[in-house]
Formats: C-alpha cells, structure tokens, sequence
C-alpha cells in the first residue's frame, strides 16, 4: 500500500471524501455534491476527478457520478485510518479535546508514516473507534459492523438510547457538548419535542437538558430495543 507522499494531499482528500459521501448516499457521488464537501467550485471538483480517474481511483459516468475503484477504496481508507487513529492519539494520549483533534489529523494524516501509524495503533490498543465514534479501518482495509443507530432529532419523545456518534465537522457543537458534560456512552431519554422546529428534551442521568434541532441532527444514538 503506497506510503504518504506518493500521492499528493489533495488526490488524499478526494478519495476521503468520495469514500465518505458513496458511504452515505449509497451510489455514485454527484461532482456537485463533491464540491459542496471539499467547498470548492464544481469546476475545480470535475478537474480532479479527471485526475484520479486517470489515475485509476474512481470510475466517473457522465451525468451519472462519480464511483471508488478497488484501488481508489484502499486509498480512501488508508487516510481515513490515519486519520481518526491520529484524532484517537490526539484525545487519548495527549488529552487534546474532542473539538481540536480534527483539524490536526487532517493535515498529520498526510505524513503519517506507516510505521508510526502503527505504533500509534499498537500504543492505543487498536481502537475501533475515533473520539467522534467513527470506526476506524483496520490495517488490512475492512471497516467495523457499525451498530444501527439514529440521529436524536428523529426519536420521538420516551426514546430512551445510547450516544455513541457525532460529526466532527462543527468544532463549536463539539465544545457545547463538552461544556455540558455530554460525553459518548451517556444514556439519555427523550422527555419532550417542541413543534416548529423547536429543541428536544433529554434526560442525561438527572438533568434534563435543551437540545437545539441542529445539534440533535448531529448527534447519533443506538435505541434501546431498537432492531
């Protein structure tokens, strides 16, 4: 598997982000949609995707989208293992906060040797998942069973659950978070839902706690009898 350096930064973040939106769509990935991720034009996103295609990591349909090649997957997953075990380095051994250890990994994931990525898995324990509950790859390219969870903002009220993800991409959500001792693992119980797009109220342990439409979009749950 190539080591970081024989493929540029940016060939690193389009197959990233590829893998990730093929992940959530569940098919080929719009260059629109690709350029919304990396906030870029779409003319800048169809330049690249000319390029990785060339070098045989994506496989792109005109009007259709966008798709991973074998070799563009293993790619896509190699830097989002480096990524996330960095981010799990970052909060766990050097106690960086959760809203932090993103926008470091993004540019260590780039010049992580495989080696000390290594290391760093073997010194962590070979985690599963990041700070953020995003699994991380193992070193052969397979990628956990995720449970199947929810986001908050869709339980209907007397869910009870388990808050096992949340997106890393607002650092501010993150710190909100932490500030009010929400943390991964907590169990909570919806208790009340606003109408008009107003907060949810969940019961953290003994406190009962507003939480915002936007936030609770980000926040994932296993439910508790859930299938």
């Amino acid at each position: 598997m190539a080591e970081p350096g024989s493929v540029s930064p940016s060939v690193e973040d389009y197959a990233k982000a590829v893998y990730v939106l093929e992940t959530r769509i569940g098919g080929a990935v719009s260059t629109n949609t690709l350029a919304e991720r990396l906030e870029i034009t779409p003319g800048s996103a169809s330049g690249m995707v000319r390029k990785l295609a060339e070098q045989g990591l994506v496989e792109h349909e005109r009007y259709r989208g966008v798709r991973l090649t074998a070799a563009g997957r293993t790619l896509a997953l190699r830097v989002i293992r480096r990524h996330r075990l960095i981010e799990q380095f970052l909060a766990e051994a050097l106690g960086m906060p959760w809203d932090r250890v993103h926008a470091e990994a993004e540019v260590l994931e780039h010049v992580l040797s495989g080696e000390l990525e290594e290391l760093i898995a073997t010194h962590l324990g070979d985690p599963d998942i990041d700070p953020h509950g995003d699994p991380i790859p193992s070193a052969e390219g397979f990628v956990i069973a995720e449970p199947l969870t929810q986001r908050l903002d869709e339980l209907a009220v007397g869910a009870r659950g388990r808050f096992v993800r949340v997106s890393d991409a607002d650092p501010e959500k993150l710190r909100y978070l932490a500030g009010q001792s929400i943390a991964l693992g907590d169990e909570l119980e919806v208790t009340e839902r606003q109408p008009f797009g107003g907060p949810l109220f969940v019961r953290f342990g003994s406190r009962v706690l507003p939480i915002g439409g936007e936030l609770a979009a980000v926040m994932r749950v296993v439910v508790e009898g859930g299938a």
